[in-house]
């Protein structure tokens, strides 16, 4: 259950500006991890529910994604399978969350909000540890069930992400992307052992080995 006070409880400590950051995208074996980083604009107030994606259907994310490009600001980072193979996905994931909260950063900038005496924090899901420089970071362990600015990231990278995976659905329709968005589903491995991988599987995940 999302509790109003977290956030406000970093508020209490001087933080005017609280960014929430989380990804989409670590389990699949396919397809891009995706992080989102997202300010709430002061005083909003939702009319559909702000939870951690996971626990909401696919209609309830993208009604609550509506509403916050209305009442947030927010920044995406896009890391492809590429990258993940190179690297690993735990890297990845560090590299598109510290892409999504630089950007919105610089968006913030030119907007005036983070001007000379605001003070910033960002709240990031888990335990990733990013490099900010100039900016706290503080690690929430399950913070999506805990923080509204971070179930909102939550909610926003995960429908991003499934947009990427209907869009893949179109060039290969074959591996039924629409339906699982890459996620090691039974149908999705019967179907990389009959056709093999395409370009957008990560070469070094189990099943697609």
């Amino acid at each position: 259950m999302i509790l109003p006070h977290f956030d406000r409880s970093y508020r209490n400590k001087g933080f005017e500006v609280i960014i929430g950051v989380d990804e989409a995208g670590r389990g699949p074996l396919a397809g891009p991890v995706v992080a989102a980083a997202v300010l709430l604009k002061a005083k909003a107030r939702f009319q559909n529910r702000i939870d951690d994606s996971k626990k909401l259907s696919s209609r309830q994310r993208e009604a609550a994604f509506l509403e916050m490009m209305r009442k947030s600001y927010f920044d995406i980072g896009i890391v492809d399978e590429k990258v993940i193979d190179n690297s690993n996905i735990l890297i990845a994931t560090r590299l598109a969350m510290e892409k999504a909260v630089r950007c919105l950063l610089a968006s913030l900038a030119r907007r005036g909000i983070s001007s000379s005496g605001t003070n910033i924090c960002v709240l990031v899901d888990g335990n990733v540890k990013l490099q900010i420089p100039g900016c706290p970071v503080f690690t929430v362990i399950k913070g999506d069930t805990k923080s509204r600015s971070i179930a909102a990231a939550s909610i926003i990278a995960k429908v991003k992400r499934d947009r990427i995976m209907y869009s893949y659905d179109k060039v290969w329709p074959q591996y039924g992307f629409s339906r699982h968005k890459g996620y090691p589903t039974v149908m999705h491995r019967r179907r990389l052992a009959e056709l093999g991988p395409c370009p957008i599987h990560r070469l070094t995940f189990a099943y697609v080995q």
